[in-house]
């Protein structure tokens, strides 16, 4: 049996590779992760397709936004050059691959992916504004096309999302994210308040900044059944304290550190 926390890719691993693509869900499974966190969006033909922000600049560096273009579109795009620009410029180590050329997958070639290793897929719905219904309409409907709904959690920052999953499809298991607001610091009050609004929309687990996870959340969570992940932590120490909090997973960027620390430590 694994020793938890389990360990998952945060869009992939995304430290190593670019992110959002084939080759960093890949290589976190390679490093050893349980599974794969990762963001969906609607294409302009409503196809879920791979990625986080909205627009193309930073991933693909090129105008336009993801709404805008169509699946066979934007499948043609080049969304793995840029990291060896980005890692050169200090966000990184320089990758020792190219990826020049890897390009933007559907949420369907990822659940394919999937079908070959039996990894955890954290879908992160990532839906512009009158898009929620669709596109979780569109995600149970990939879903429901393969055969690894058991390892599939559907997340998102907008819940009323999440309770269209479940409207949809109340097997599909679901998150409901939260992170802090930059802006003020976050009350007790409101921190307890995550898990009321998590359960108003049925949702199985709480997924959280990890300045958010502490004890009382933790806690209160588990308190109603609701399994607790954190993100984006790339920070060792993390593993002793989900060990002690009981929560079920740690996002990372760098998967391989921190599976090999949690190995480790789980021997000492």
């Amino acid at each position: 049996m694994t020793s938890m926390p389990l360990i998952l890719g945060h869009r992939g691993a995304s430290a190593v590779a670019p992110e959002n693509t084939l080759a960093a869900f890949s290589r976190a499974i390679q490093d050893g992760a349980e599974g794969i966190e990762f963001d969906v969006r609607l294409s302009r033909d409503g196809t879920p397709v791979v990625i986080h922000d909205a627009n193309l600049k930073r991933t693909a560096s090129r105008e336009g936004l993801v709404c805008e273009l169509s699946c066979e579109e934007l499948q043609k795009i080049d969304v793995g050059s840029w990291f060896a620009k980005a890692s050169f410029e200090g966000y990184g180590t320089p990758p020792q691959t190219s990826y020049s050329g890897e390009k933007l997958p559907t949420l369907a070639q990822v659940l394919q992916l999937f079908g070959e290793n039996r990894g955890l897929l954290y879908i992160e719905m990532k839906s512009d504004e009158g898009q929620g219904s669709d596109l979780a309409a569109a995600v149970v409907e990939r879903i429901r096309e393969t055969n690894i709904p058991s390892r599939v959690v559907v997340e998102s920052f907008d819940l009323p999302a999440i309770a269209e999953i479940k409207r949809i499809d109340s097997g599909i298991r679901t998150a409901a994210l939260f992170d802090p607001k930059l802006s003020r610091p976050i009350s007790t009050l409101r921190r307890s308040k995550m898990v009321d609004l998590a359960r108003e929309v049925s949702a199985d687990e709480i997924a959280l900044h990890y300045t958010l996870a502490s004890p009382g959340v933790v806690e209160r969570a588990s308190k109603y059944g609701l399994e607790t992940v954190v993100w984006t932590v790339d920070d060792p120490q993390w593993i002793g304290r989900a060990r002690s909090l009981g929560i079920k997973a740690l996002i990372s960027n760098n998967p391989a550190v921190m599976v090999q620390q949690r190995n480790a430590a789980g021997h000492g």
